[in-house]
């Protein structure tokens, strides 16, 4: 049987590899539920500084198993399939909001449940010829893993309405000039530079990287008041990290920094 899901952990850097290239890597019961399984552990890991979240093949994520809904054979009730449901979305929630950087790197099909999880990253990188979809309406779905609520933050609610609706194909190049994904890389050097980026969060001053996270997440939604006692308490406890006193040693040094992570 093939793993669904590859792990690698290397120098603070987590690799998911979604492993259904098959079916462009579409979401079964047991994908989503390895994807929700590893981010969760590596939430609490310490040893784990950044994620890089990826698809083998040709696809990032096709979203749903399509295929699979068609032929029907659903048992549970309606009320134990949204919990079941609600309990897969986690993993987005957990790649938005855990106190480590998260990237996405995409090529080929980023569809549906796909794109979501992708949204849920804190940065996506994208090859020219990757093809970015809400896709749900196409399929007669109103979306899940948290799409909805991530698109309009990143390109504006006109947009993401028009996106959802609509369910038009963005390549990469559209993408990038809407801001959907935030860096663009041809095939050949995609995985290369993708890597090279998610190295810099893994080896970065994780604890600030992480209450960086936390202010942006409450911007969200928060007031100004509160984000301003949020910045004040997180920045003097970043004061306090041995990372923080080896970068204003380096500085004095005139050398680059080595962060630990604590």
């Amino acid at each position: 049987m093939e793993d669904v899901l590859i792990e690698s952990l290397e120098d603070g850097l987590l690799t998911l590899v979604m492993n259904r290239p098959q079916v462009r890597n579409a979401l079964s019961p047991e994908l989503t539920q390895r994807l929700l399984d590893a981010v969760r552990k590596a939430e609490s890991d310490p040893a784990v500084r950044a994620i890089l979240l990826t698809g083998a093949g040709n696809a990032f994520c096709s979203g749903g198993d399509v295929k699979a809904m068609a032929t029907g054979g659903q048992t549970a009730t309606y009320d134990q399939r949204v919990r079941q449901l609600r309990a897969r979305m986690e993993v987005s929630r957990l790649l938005h909001q855990m106190p480590k950087p998260s990237i996405a790197l995409l090529r080929g099909a980023a569809a549906g449940a796909g794109l979501s999880l992708a949204l849920a990253c804190d940065i996506r990188i994208a090859t020219p010829g990757a093809k970015l979809t809400t896709a749900f309406a196409r399929v007669g779905l109103s979306g899940d893993f948290g799409g909805t609520y991530f698109l309009p933050k990143i390109v504006g609610a006109a947009k993401a309405r028009e996106l959802y609706l609509l369910g038009d194909v963005l390549d990469g190049e559209q993408a990038l000039a809407i801001g959907l994904v935030t860096r663009l890389f041809p095939d050949s050097d995609i995985e290369e530079e993708t890597r090279r980026i998610a190295a810099r969060l893994a080896s970065g001053p994780t604890v600030a990287l992480g209450y960086i996270k936390e202010n942006l997440n409450l911007a969200e939604h928060g007031d100004l008041g509160s984000v301003f006692d949020a910045e004040a308490l997180r920045h003097i406890r970043c004061a306090g990290t041995d990372d923080h006193r080896e970068a204003a040693q380096a500085f004095v040094e005139k050398r680059a920094p080595v962060f630990r992570g604590t």
